[in-house]
């Protein structure tokens, strides 16, 4: 056709004949920029660098990709000729809407080790960097909001919620949220420190299980920060930001891993959506009463195990007799493991918005709890959902879950209790085999 253009061919031009590689700390185009994790100040830490583009790629202090499991999408944009491949952000008028005050876990490499504690005001820290045409990107965004989830809406309609013209700003159930969106940056010591693991054995678990994708975290042991390829966190605050890091300041907080099935769709075989809602609500609470409330919401679909395991799961379960005391073993048959959140790097956000305690910790999990409580952040109170929210088909989940060693100030079941608890079957769907 006339007049029309070819974007893979005017992509491959942008790329020299030669692929460049920075394997070697020593080779001529390895130059990094200085990183130094845990220093205390953004000058003296320096900018988190991983582009490959002709002006940065020597300059590359770091491994992976910006934007997480979005970087791949950005390739196929390039690839595709809908983005240039040099294309640089315009940060005009994107700074944060808060300033969240410096904090000394900041600085502390012990303390943050999954994400960039500067990563929010790199034009303010690293403008001389990028005006000499470095391409550094930010992995923290703040921002505000209003949101309105149909339950809270319905808790404002029947009086359980005030309407305060502040925060909850009306009968509709709108509400005004500051919302923190962020990256995963990974510094590999910490990291590694924090499993209790040797940080070559580390490096050499993920080469080996992403494929190879990324053999510089066996050739550049001189890099010692990572961008995986992973979905990051959202922080939702309520109230005054500025009372998040107040001591003296009463805290609601919810911590809460995604679960897109129930958190969106409504499935009732979990108790996800029910207990993000109370979450919300209690978080709204305590900032109307004049304290703080958060909820922090992490990408770690089906206990980080992924939607597809969790759908054959769900199979396994309601074709095999769908009973508490078997819940854990069918993920273990189908994934090796009951769970991959690993709560150890979910501190790091606590440590980054400067909350010291937490007043009530709307979450049962003993895993979320001890993670918390080892990183010397005091839990005073944990409220578990209340039972009238707990959906019928969702028992099998949590009673096996208390029964574990969840939070609970109800009943504590025996391994006999969690035969006789059974999940909805298949009946009216198809066959079921036992």
């Amino acid at each position: 056709m006339t007049g029309t253009t070819n974007p893979t061919k005017s992509v491959m031009e942008h790329y020299s004949n030669r692929i460049v590689l920075t394997t070697y700390p020593n080779q001529s185009v390895a130059n990094p920029i200085p990183l130094n994790w845990g220093a205390s100040t953004p000058t003296s830490r320096g900018p988190v660098i991983v582009s490959r583009s002709k002006s940065t790629i020597s300059k590359r202090n770091a491994i992976g990709a910006h934007g997480g499991s979005y970087a791949i999408y950005g390739a196929l944009a390039i690839a595709s000729g809908a983005l240039d491949p040099d294309f640089r952000p315009n940060f005009l008028n994107t700074q944060p809407t808060f300033n969240f005050p410096t904090q000394a876990a900041w600085g502390d490499k012990t303390k943050i080790v999954s994400m960039d504690p500067f990563g929010h005001e790199i034009v303010k820290h690293y403008a001389s960097h990028i005006e000499s045409g470095l391409d550094v990107r930010p992995t923290i965004a703040v921002t505000r909001a209003t949101m309105r989830v149909s339950e809270i809406s319905e808790a404002i309609k029947i009086g359980r919620l005030s309407i305060d013209g502040n925060i909850v700003l009306n009968g509709q159930g709108d509400v005004r949220v500051t919302k923190v969106a962020v990256e995963p940056v990974w510094y590999l010591p910490g990291v590694a420190a924090r499993f209790g693991v040797d940080e070559v054995l580390l490096r050499r678990a993920l080469f080996e299980h992403t494929g190879g994708n990324y053999p510089e975290l066996i050739t550049r042991p001189d890099m010692k920060v990572f961008l995986p390829p992973i979905g990051g966190l959202t922080v939702y605050i309520f109230g005054p930001p500025e009372r998040v890091s107040d001591p003296n300041i009463r805290l609601a907080l919810r911590i809460h891993d995604e679960c897109n099935g129930s958190d969106v769709f409504q499935s009732d075989i979990c108790t996800c959506r029910p207990y993000l809602v109370f979450g919300i609500e209690e978080a709204i609470k305590e900032a109307q009463n004049g304290g703080s409330g958060v909820v922090i919401y992490f990408r770690k679909e089906g206990r980080a195990l992924g939607e597809v395991v969790k759908y054959l799961v769900y199979n396994s379960r309601k074709r095999g007799g769908d009973t508490a005391d078997q819940y854990f073993q069918r993920t273990e048959n189908i994934a090796g493991t009951k769970d991959m959140r690993f709560q150890a790097l979910m501190p790091d956000i606590l440590h980054w918005l400067g909350i010291t305690k937490v007043d009530r910790m709307l979450s049962m999990s003993n895993m979320k709890h001890d993670a918390i409580v080892e990183q010397g952040i005091p839990i005073l109170e944990r409220i578990p959902i209340p039972d009238e929210m707990i959906p019928e088909d969702s028992r099998v989940e949590i009673d096996a879950k208390i029964h574990s060693g969840y939070f609970t100030t109800g009943k504590q079941f025996t391994e006999e209790d969690l035969k006789q608890v059974k999940g909805r079957g298949w009946d009216a769907w198809e066959d079921i085999t036992h």
